[in-house]
């Protein structure tokens, strides 16, 4: 059975790293939805953006991981948020998850055990697309943390190192195949 894997956590922990690092080393991945989207909606002059619609950008957001789900299906890959990431996201907003989201995140389901980055305040840095403060930051890992586990997920926290030792724990706690 292929091991979709999820890596998870508030903005800025280094998921993306973590995810680049184990597709320099031959994983399959799956990029993050977020950051493509606000680049392709401010160069559009589009309103599906973080800050403009949170809504829409919730909606696109749930459409790439589905479409990256389907991508991935038949073999083991590592993706960079799921879809669950949207329902906490939206959760730390206060706003309602829909129906169509809650029956995406049963239905299309990753690896058992889930990811997750914790904040790392050493590393955090922002950009065009990461608007977000530290604090924000944290509340969002704190919601899709808890999202997951909503979800059945077992929620592994990687550790704060070296990216190469965060691709070696994750390997292992995975069960993916070493790739040489």
């Amino acid at each position: 059975m292929p091991r979709l894997v999820v890596v998870t956590g508030g903005p800025g922990s280094g998921k993306s790293t973590l995810v680049g690092h184990l597709r320099a080393l031959g994983h399959a991945t799956q990029p993050e939805a977020g950051r493509a989207i606000i680049q392709d909606q401010v160069a559009i002059s589009g309103r599906a953006l973080p800050w403009a619609d949170p809504g829409l950008f919730a909606e696109l957001m749930l459409a790439w991981d589905l479409r990256s789900y389907r991508a991935a299906a038949g073999g083991d890959a590592v993706f960079d948020r799921g879809i669950v990431d949207t329902a906490g996201y939206l959760r730390m907003l206060g706003l309602p998850v829909p129906p169509h989201l809650h029956n995406a995140a049963t239905t299309f389901r990753y690896h058992r055990r889930v990811f997750a980055a914790p904040p790392w305040p050493e590393i955090y840095q922002h950009d065009a697309e990461r608007r977000q403060s530290l604090g924000e930051a944290k509340r969002t890992y704190d919601a899709i943390v808890a999202a997951y586990a909503d979800y059945g997920y077992e929620v592994v926290t990687l550790p704060r190192a070296p990216v190469a030792e965060r691709a070696a724990f994750l390997i292992a706690a995975a069960g993916l195949a070493p790739i040489r």
